[in-house]
């Protein structure tokens, strides 16, 4: 990639109401995180959503989300639209990208909306398992393999995921110091440029800090140690 050119990425998870939308589960929450040149830049997407159906009580174990506490919230056609805005064309970067990506569509789907295409993926499970064959590639396996802190994962969470998964990525992909480039350092400089105190005239005179007692106490000290001290030299009475 260019010094110049800014790669805009979105890193994204969902949680479902079960493993298959063809067998009619739902979306229930959506976390997504924006990355430029692999760095988060603070902006993210969070949504609760109301899947208008019941949660089995295998998926409340994984995600804790209960039917009950998801009654108010939106629904997903409600939602759809400020997704869509956050997400615009970015490249989205999921782990095991064809379960999110097949709910995604399903809901799309329902709203006659167009489809994320697979190719707009990249999916960081192909991406673990090339570069770590016969390895378990799970996010929590990849946390520990990168040393990423993932103690707040008690359960699942779609925006946690999607956060924890961004630091993943970049190890994925060559490791943090990979994503500088001369034109962030550039800026970095211009902004500490910006801040820094201004330069003084080094041949300027300074303030002497010393009471005077102190200076004829230590120009006395001076004099007693030999005419050829060096600090006779520097000192100015």
């Amino acid at each position: 990639m260019d010094a110049g050119t800014i790669m805009r990425e979105i890193v994204l998870d969902t949680e479902t109401t079960g493993l298959n939308p063809l067998e009619g589960h739902r979306l229930l929450e959506i976390g997504a995180v924006e990355l430029l040149n692999q760095v988060p830049t603070g902006r993210v997407f969070h949504r609760l959503i109301n899947p208008e159906r019941d949660i089995p009580v295998e998926a409340v174990a994984v995600h804790g989300h209960t039917a009950i506490e998801l009654k108010d919230k939106p629904v997903f056609a409600q939602v759809v639209d400020d997704f869509l805005l956050f997400i615009g064309d970015a490249p989205l970067v999921i782990h095991n990208a064809l379960f999110d990506l097949g709910f995604l569509n399903a809901e799309l789907a329902r709203l006659s909306l167009k489809s994320i295409a697979p190719e707009r993926v990249v999916d960081t499970l192909a991406l673990a398992r090339r570069k770590h064959p016969g390895l378990t590639n799970s996010l929590d396996s990849l946390c520990d393999r990168y040393r990423i802190n993932r103690s707040q994962r008690i359960k699942h969470g779609a925006l946690l995921d999607a956060q924890i998964l961004s630091a993943v990525y970049c190890e994925l992909k060559g490791g943090r110091q990979r994503t500088l480039s001369f034109l962030q350092e550039a800026k970095t400089c211009e902004t500490v440029a910006a801040v820094r105190a201004p330069k003084k005239d080094p041949s300027a005179s300074r303030q002497c800090l010393l009471e005077l007692s102190e200076a004829e106490a230590h120009a006395e000290h001076i004099q007693d140690l030999g005419e050829g001290v060096i600090w006779l030299r520097y000192w100015v009475a």
